[in-house]
């Protein structure tokens, strides 16, 4: 499969990024081919500014830095999110990635009136998450987890009808230990492996 891994952290040095290692190491010793979006080491602008908007909903963005990442998206059949959970959501850098890149005529398209809105995203038939987060698993469910719906819910629904998902999470990252986190990355390699 051609696996696009979506990265979005900050510090190079992080546990995301070590997280982000595992998964590229797993994706590649399975034999698919892989593509890294590293969001911040390529200083992706995640601010949508008015002529964009405005423009929005009447065609795809011309925008050639945004092609770029069009072009990645349209390869994939596998993407694969890496990124920390803040606030219980997503980091303002992916979701602006999300806001500008998952546009118009590129992952839908809008009905002409009344009616649904169509994929266009029909070559992605797996998606995975995975995040680290401050909370604990079950507040995190109470709060409702908007990150992970966003994407496994919203993006999920704009792919291949039967696009499958996975999710892992490191909890209590806040806590962690040398021992959780490893456990953690022996985990995401044995899932990603057999996803």
């Amino acid at each position: 499969m051609r696996v696009l891994i979506v990265y979005c952290h900050p510090v190079p040095d992080s546990f995301c990024a070590a997280v982000c290692e595992t998964a590229l190491e797993a994706i590649r010793a399975k034999g698919c081919e892989a593509r890294l979006l590293d969001l911040y080491a390529e200083n992706f602008d995640p601010v949508m500014r008015c002529d964009e908007r405005r423009l929005y909903n009447d065609r795809a963005p011309i925008d050639p830095v945004l092609q770029v990442h069009i072009d990645h998206i349209k390869w994939a059949e596998e993407i694969v999110f890496i990124y920390p959970t803040w606030w219980y959501g997503l980091p303002a850098m992916l979701k602006g990635w999300l806001d500008r890149v998952w546009a118009t005529d590129v992952a839908f398209e809008l009905p002409k009136g009344k009616g649904a809105i169509r994929p266009l995203m029909t070559n992605i038939s797996k998606i995975a998450v995975v995040t680290t987060c401050g909370a604990p698993r079950l507040w995190s469910h109470l709060v409702g987890h908007p990150g992970r719906k966003t994407i496994l819910r919203g993006i999920r629904a704009l792919c291949a009808r039967r696009c499958r998902t996975l999710f892992m999470a490191h909890y209590l990252m806040d806590s962690s230990t040398p021992e959780s986190r490893g456990a953690f990355l022996d985990h995401v390699k044995r899932k990603l492996t057999a996803f």
